[in-house]
């Protein structure tokens, strides 16, 4: 019998220390922010050399995330369910060279962070030069991107085309290029030109370009508080040259917007 009861002071004396231990304050669960992100978007957002999430946006929202003092998320989505994702509230934005240009009112946004535009790549021996020479081309495009939006909105150059032809992703898209499936893909230049510069991609990108255009964060429309939480960081690191320090390093010069 005491053998029993001085196992039982042991078990309860365990139970205790661990009690203990796990409702100190160091251990409490932080908030989470889940940022839904293309991982086939270099260089905003990607799989690295070394397996890792990467990229200029995910740093941003990894610095953001601590200074919000909230656990950083990173959730890959297939880019035409980020509508489906932000209402199931599995992600708590889209930040991910998100264009807030034509989508204005459907989504909560933060301030735009960066210019960028809407262009055509081809082969650097390509004979194409101007968007003329895209008339009896087939030319690829990412689905649900900015780019098939500004092609929506300029039939008259659409019809030109041998074919208009969708990816799921860019990487796929310049693959095609690259074998010669296709003969141009309308892309945003941040992402060409990081293809051409870092990873000494044989293409170029067109002189003429197809649209203008701004990135943002997204939040589910209505979202206001959230948004309101990241915009205020966002300044802050536009304000002490955590932006342009972030931006250098992935661009070799500042070309954020906010604050400028």
């Amino acid at each position: 019998m005491k053998k029993i009861t001085a196992l039982l002071l042991m078990v309860l004396l365990v139970i205790g220390i661990v009690g203990c231990s796990s409702s100190g304050d160091g251990d409490e669960k932080k908030d989470t922010f889940t940022v839904g992100f293309d991982k086939n978007f270099p260089p905003m957002g990607f799989v690295g050399d070394d397996g890792e999430y990467t990229g200029f946006d995910l740093e941003l929202a990894a610095e953001a995330a601590k200074r919000l003092d909230k656990e950083l998320v990173l959730q890959p989505i297939a880019w035409d369910n980020k509508d489906k994702e932000l209402a199931a509230g599995s992600v708590d934005c889209v930040w991910n060279g998100f264009t807030i240009n034509g989508r204005e009112d459907d989504y909560t946004w933060t301030e735009p962070y960066m210019k960028n535009q809407q262009v055509f790549v081809v082969k650097a021996d390509s004979e194409i030069t101007t968007l003329a020479d895209l008339a009896g081309k087939v030319v690829m495009v990412q689905t649900d991107s900015s780019a098939e939006a500004a092609l929506k909105d300029k039939p008259d150059l659409v019809d030109t085309f041998a074919d208009f032809l969708t990816a799921a992703d860019y990487n796929s898209a310049l693959m095609d290029l690259e074998a010669g499936a296709v003969d141009a893909v309308a892309m945003d230049e941040i992402v060409a030109n990081y293809q051409i510069e870092k990873r000494k991609a044989n293409f170029r990108v067109l002189e003429e370009t197809l649209a203008a255009e701004e990135y943002g964060v997204g939040f589910l429309l209505g979202n206001v508080e959230l948004r309101d939480q990241v915009q205020a960081v966002l300044e802050e690191m536009a304000a002490d040259g955590t932006l342009s320090r972030i931006s250098t390093a992935w661009f070799g010069k500042d070309i954020t917007t906010i604050g400028k």
